[in-house]
């Protein structure tokens, strides 16, 4: 609708109401005043507007000696098509008082100030207790006294229709929603009462009737929903169907690869922008209220229609705080800006990356009671890390073929995740080996400083083979990867050797325990820490029970060594009194034994001892 249709819309507005006047004012009574209202003349009587009106009296009043005839009602709410149902009560012509023309009939009531000081039962108080009373319990009808109330501003704002209707709405949403939960009660086999979660939600049913709302108003609305406690994941639905309604008639704000983006951008986009800071400033404080498809997609919406800095960065800053469930296609935000810039906005990835980082790290900062607690080598903030590390991987593959994509950019966006984030370096390095093929002309010092973002000891033996054969990285980086593929052949063959020779079993299970932690965060790693702690106190208590039985043995055997020595003493003691000569030493050459005559008189003095004995 253009200018001029809308300038003539009034008009004919009150054409049709003067016709319609004619058909029930009094024919036999000459009029005697005129009223003109939004271009349109009415031919009335004085006494049954005065009788009514406390507007129309004091203009009367005013003019008494001249005898007014002609009186014109400036910015009267509603316009002809109000005066008329005004009019109407006024000559006692009976009407309805509908949903559709409340809000019309309490602002165009206080303009004319038919209020009960003038008459009893007079047209305000009427519409006030329509509104009280039938409006404010059904809450499809305040959202229609609410569209109508659009073009009653802010007349219908201050005699409080508008509040009234939003108050109706979000306790009628919030009622609706506690009787669904109420209804999804149900007892288990155990005899418990839980949630229902599988069964469908009713209370859901205004997100429709919502939509129809001018964004104003419907800020309203949702601000309301939100003191009065209803539930995030509805507020959200809310929303998504909202954008959806006031966003889409322009594709290309959702559709990244249409292109009508040229002719929306040399437009008029004063309402799509104003939708999307409004529904930003909405959006629920907890995470996955809304989808996050959802949210990038205002997102590439706010970059596009220039929408505040603020806007922006609360996005991105929601975007950030769960990227982990994002997609490729979500990252890929193309560039609206000039000609000569990357294809994708690069600078809004990365603070949408650095978002995530500082998230993670404040996850990281809390105390240790709480973020050390469990031992899980892969705990949420950890997959999390790997999630994000490997779309970051891709989303660079993605973009490295820019031939405007310079050298820093992209080192900012593959740097910006800590060390442990990747275990395997194979995505990084196709990523960078893309860039270097698509920028040829790269410096030899540049080919380093990308290639210095690789570590090579994380890359898998297909991409080391890959990469020692590379002629686009550097010689030094080539001479890494043969070196670390050396090392991982000795280690491979050093586990071949099984149990026969343990050492080299030790020794490779020491170095892939020093990679995994590496590979691991600082919380990771201080679990492993207190795992290893654990196995070495259990194994210094299992010394220690061998080092006692040990010390016992000890004691046993030095027992029993003092009993067998004192037999070995004697036995010794005596074969050396058999060697000694009580008669002297004859020659050097029959010294070295003894000779028989000797042992012939021992024999005799050893039964002679005997005899004795006995």
């Amino acid at each position: 609708m253009d200018l001029s249709d809308k300038q003539q819309q009034p008009l004919s507005l009150a054409k049709c109401a003067r016709q319609r006047c004619n058909e029930w004012i009094f024919r036999d009574v000459p009029s005697d005043i005129n009223i003109e209202v939004s271009g349109g003349t009415f031919s009335l009587h004085k006494f049954p507007l005065v009788s009514r009106s406390g507007r129309i009296r004091k203009l009367v009043a005013e003019h008494r000696d001249s005898d007014i005839s002609r009186v014109e009602l400036l910015n009267l709410p509603g316009g002809a098509e109000a005066f008329e149902l005004a009019a109407k009560f006024c000559y006692g012509i009976n009407f309805e008082i509908t949903s559709m023309n409340v809000a019309q009939l309490c602002c165009v009531s206080d303009y004319l100030e038919m209020t009960e000081e003038f008459s009893k039962d007079n047209l305000g108080s009427r519409a006030e207790e329509y509104l009280e009373s039938i409006v404010c319990k059904n809450l499809e009808m305040c959202v229609e006294v609410l569209q109508q109330c659009e073009n009653l501003l802010p007349l219908a704002d201050e005699l409080r229709v508008v509040s009234r209707c939003i108050d109706a709405i979000a306790s009628k949403a919030c009622a609706e929603q506690i009787a669904s939960s109420f209804s999804r009660l149900e007892y288990s086999s155990s005899g418990r009462l839980h949630m229902n979660r599988q069964a469908k939600s009713e209370g859901d049913w205004w997100i429709e009737d919502l939509s129809v709302l001018r964004v104003d108003l419907y800020q309203k609305v949702i601000t309301a929903m939100k003191c009065r406690g209803v539930r995030p994941e509805s507020i959200g639905a809310s929303l998504v169907n909202y954008a959806q309604k006031e966003l889409t008639k322009k594709s290309s704000l959702w559709n990244p690869s249409s292109q009508a983006k040229v002719d929306l951008l040399s437009g008029s986009n004063g309402h799509e922008k104003l939708v999307v800071e409004t529904i930003v400033s909405l959006l629920p404080i907890e995470k996955l209220a809304v989808p996050i498809t959802f949210l990038f997609g205002l997102l590439r919406s706010a970059v596009m229609l220039d929408c505040t800095i603020s806007c922006r960065l609360d996005l991105e800053r929601r975007i950030g705080s769960q990227l982990d469930i994002a997609t490729l296609d979500d990252l890929l935000i193309p560039s609206f800006r000039h000609a000569g810039d990357t294809l994708f906005d690069v600078d809004t990835v990365h603070r949408i990356l650095v978002n995530f980082s500082q998230q993670d790290d404040s996850e990281d900062d809390m105390d240790d009671a709480s973020v050390f607690e469990s031992d899980s080598p892969h705990s949420p903030s950890q997959s999390a890390l790997f999630k994000v590390a490997k779309l970051v991987d891709n989303y660079l593959a993605e973009i490295a073929p820019d031939a405007n994509l310079k050298l820093p950019k992209f080192m900012v966006i593959a740097d910006v995740l800590p060390m442990h984030a990747r275990t395997v370096h194979d995505g990084l390095y196709r990523a960078i080996d893309i860039y270097l093929k698509a920028h040829q002309n790269l410096s030899e010092l540049d080919r380093k400083k990308l290639s210095k973002l690789i570590d090579f000891q994380k890359l898998s033996q297909e991409a080391g083979a890959h990469a020692a054969q590379n002629e686009r990285l550097p010689l030094q980086s080539i001479v890494q990867v043969l070196y670390f593929e050396q090392i991982r052949l000795r280690n491979s063959l050093s586990c071949s050797y099984g149990d026969d020779d343990p050492k080299p079993t030790h020794q490779s299970w020491r170095i892939s325990s020093g990679a995994l932690s590496a590979a691991m965060s600082p919380r990771d790693n201080y679990a492993s820490l207190r795992r290893e702690n654990r196995e070495l106190k259990l194994e210094l208590a299992r010394l220690r029970m061998r080092l006692n039985d040990l010390e016992k043995e000890h004691v046993c055997m030095k027992r029993d060594m003092e009993k067998s020595n004192s037999r070995k003493f004697m036995s010794s003691f005596s074969k050396k009194i058999g060697k000694l000569s009580f008669f002297g030493h004859s020659s050097s050459r029959g010294s070295s034994s003894p000779s028989k005559h000797s042992h012939r008189t021992d024999s005799k003095v050893i039964e002679r001892t005997c005899a004795s004995t006995e």
